[in-house]
């Protein structure tokens, strides 16, 4: 890798650093009785925001409580992004271009896997109620989106990424490019 594109990279790995110190996921929800709306941040480590409004909501239509504990992969990732971003300035500091391409399989492949649990989490939520609810709409499920907007009942549920998300999403874009740039670019 040329020098530029090793700091960029080196860069890039530590705009990753964010993921720790910001939400990375937040689930919103806005209805007409609730003017001001609900949030759910969503952590590395651990749920933030109007989680116990939420889930007083839900116990209604027979969703299960959203408990922290509930989580094994608050403790997973923590560890996982952590081994992320030592990958990534290792990849820098070698300066070896297939070790950049192994980095963005591997970030690719663990954005895959988070995204499916994540997927996972919502349906199970959404659609796995209790069936003595005080609220229940035959063939109804409450899966929020996983990424953007979908009408649930009167709510308007949204799933968007946090200011931890958007700093991943931005770091992994411009890996992706300076890989592409080292690759085909001028040597």
């Amino acid at each position: 890798m040329k020098t530029g594109s090793r700091n960029i990279v080196l860069f890039c790995t530590l705009l990753m650093v964010g993921a720790f110190f910001f939400p990375f996921w937040k689930i919103i929800l806005e209805a007409p009785q609730y003017p001001e709306g609900m949030e759910m941040k969503i952590w590395l480590y651990r749920i933030t925001g109007d989680v116990d409004k939420i889930n007083g909501l839900n116990h209604y239509i027979g969703m299960k409580m959203i408990m922290e504990n509930e989580f094994p992969e608050f403790r997973i990732m923590p560890w996982a992004m952590g081994i992320l971003i030592v990958f990534g300035v290792f990849t820098a500091l070698l300066r070896i271009r297939v070790l950049l391409w192994a980095w963005i399989g591997t970030l690719l492949l663990a954005g895959g896997v988070a995204f499916y649990d994540f997927y996972q989490w919502l349906y199970d939520y959404g659609h796995n109620l209790n069936p003595h609810a005080a609220i229940k709409v035959p063939g109804m499920s409450y899966q929020p989106p996983i990424l953007g907007y979908k009408q649930l009942l009167n709510f308007l549920a949204g799933s968007f990424p946090d200011t931890g998300g958007y700093l991943v999403i931005i770091a992994a874009l411009g890996i992706v490019g300076i890989a592409i740039s080292e690759q085909f670019g001028k040597k």
